[in-house]
């Protein structure tokens, strides 16, 4: 465990192992504990690094502008020794996945992008029992009630927005509200001020690409998951059934394995971008 210095932030990481750097970037709603099992069950195989956006976990971070981006090129020239790294993304920490192959492809080896953002791309259309829920949710942000708040994030994101409440419990449920609670109480941190729209270049990631999906996540998320898969050359997916948005705490050990295969395969295996 280590804190990473990146402007006024230190990046709470942890490490573990030897070899090539596996680097796991977590979604908005939760920290670097998400990937708890993938972390652990790597580590014997790869240099295994897993660390706290601002605002997340036990990073600590004072009031500034910043970027995620460079953030995340803080942490891999920390931890890479120089050579191209595995980034493993989920939600918003695929689009910061992404945005480093974009823009820093010669710090990226391979990528495995969950449920991935992209930065550009389509605003969300909702159906109309989906943009029910959207609603109530904004109106439980806008009374301040965080526990109330905490809980519809898990409805929508951990359950999937058409699936029961409830669907998911025990343990990963725990996490979830955890995590994100911890998220939801941090103080101010500032703005991330150097998201630049790429979906529109997604065709120049030129390094192995899996994106993985669940069957119950948004409409809106899937459907840009299989552009993603379409646009990037050689880009593989795959669709699982019965999860929503965060696998890696639904079936840990689904996503552990497909992650270890797919380095086993692709990593440091160059693929031609689509000609312009």
């Amino acid at each position: 465990m280590r804190h990473i210095a990146s402007g006024r932030a230190g990046l709470a990481a942890e490490i573990a192992g030897d070899g090539t750097a596996v680097v796991f970037l977590h979604a908005n709603v939760c920290d670097r504990r998400m990937w708890r099992a993938q972390f652990d069950g790597m580590s014997a195989t790869h240099k295994v690094v897993a660390y706290d956006r601002r605002g997340f976990g036990e990073t600590r971070a004072e009031a500034e502008d910043f970027s995620a981006l460079a953030d995340l090129v803080a942490v891999l020239e920390t931890t890479a020794g120089g050579k191209p790294a595995i980034l493993v993304g989920c939600s918003v920490g695929g689009r910061i996945a992404l945005d480093a192959a974009v823009r820093h492809p010669s710090r990226v080896g391979a990528l495995v992008l969950i449920a991935p953002n992209a930065a550009g791309a389509p605003d969300p259309v909702y159906t109309p029992d989906i943009e029910t829920l959207m609603m109530q949710s904004k109106a439980i942000e806008a009374s301040g009630d965080l526990d109330r708040w905490n809980a519809m994030k898990a409805r929508l994101w951990l359950d999937g927005p058409l699936a029961p409440e409830g669907r998911v419990a025990g343990p990963a449920r725990d996490l979830l509200l955890d995590m994100n609670g911890i998220a939801l109480r941090s103080p101010p941190f500032g703005s991330d001020v150097d998201i630049r729209p790429f979906f529109h270049r997604l065709g120049e990631v030129a390094v192995p690409t899996l994106v993985i999906w669940g069957d119950l996540d948004f409409p809106y998320v899937q459907e840009r998951c299989r552009h993603i898969v379409a646009t990037i050359p050689g880009a593989e997916g795959h669709e699982m059934s019965g999860v929503a948005h965060l696998p890696s705490l639904e079936r840990p050990a689904d996503i552990t394995a497909l992650i270890a295969d797919f380095a086993s395969r692709r990593a440091g295996v160059q693929v031609a971008p689509a000609p312009r």
